[in-house]
């Protein structure tokens, strides 16, 4: 939790009833824990034992699983957008600059050779 800088205040825990297998001790004991990292948002429900500690100590190591992965996603997608930029910003190589300009002076001949002829210029055929 330190490595993350995730501190104890910044966590709200619940303790709610299980559901599913278990018998009368899931129907007694409040064993499911529901935690959640308030700057984050990240929201974590544990019912996968019958012991309350077991679950509030799953709990807070899938807590901060997510929150790992939460933070990777933000870093993958920080990077993706600066080299979208790098990508956009970059001068053309020499032979893709000929081929647009090409590929310019073609369409351009083509757009050329649709022109309706003027009527005055039809007199002088």
């Amino acid at each position: 939790m330190h490595r993350l800088g995730i501190k104890e205040e910044d966590i709200e825990e619940n303790f709610i009833r299980s559901s599913g297998p278990g018998g009368q001790n899931v129907n007694k004991v409040s064993s499911c824990v529901s935690l959640r990292h308030r700057p984050t948002g990240v929201h974590i429900k544990c019912q996968r034992f019958r012991s309350q500690g077991r679950n509030r100590l799953w709990a807070r190591y899938l807590l901060l699983e997510a929150i790992k992965k939460r933070n990777k996603d933000l870093l993958e997608k920080k990077i993706q957008g600066i080299e979208k930029l790098r990508r956009q910003t970059r001068k053309r190589s020499q032979p893709a600059k000929e081929k647009m300009l090409s590929e310019k002076r073609t369409h351009g001949e083509k757009k050329r050779q649709r022109q309706s002829i003027p009527f005055h210029r039809l007199s002088e055929m």
